[in-house]
């Protein structure tokens, strides 16, 4: 995997497992997963998903969310959102 890809992993509150829902995918694409599953209604309430993280090419964690916590990782993301339209934020 080279530093321009991420993936995004979702770990489940049940049984401690985890599902990587993108590999290997351009910055912009992991942070659509990001927001999707961040911010989706399972996520929202708890039931199913513990925390998701992405993570670069050298498997480093570049962002992290955590059920009950919000955005943990970077500092810059600690306590605000993240909209879905983001991109389209950025460019205005």
């Amino acid at each position: 995997m080279s530093n321009d890809e991420f993936s995004v992993c979702q770990f489940f509150t049940d049984d401690g497992g985890y599902e990587y829902v993108r590999r290997y995918v351009d910055l912009s694409e992991a942070m659509r997963a990001f927001i999707k599953y961040t911010t989706n209604v399972v996520a929202r309430v708890g039931i199913v998903v513990e925390r998701v993280i992405v993570t670069d090419g050298g498997d480093c964690v570049v962002m992290e969310w955590k059920r009950g916590e919000g955005y943990t990782f970077p500092p810059e993301i600690v306590g605000r959102e993240i909209f879905p339209d983001w991109e389209k934020r950025l460019e205005s």
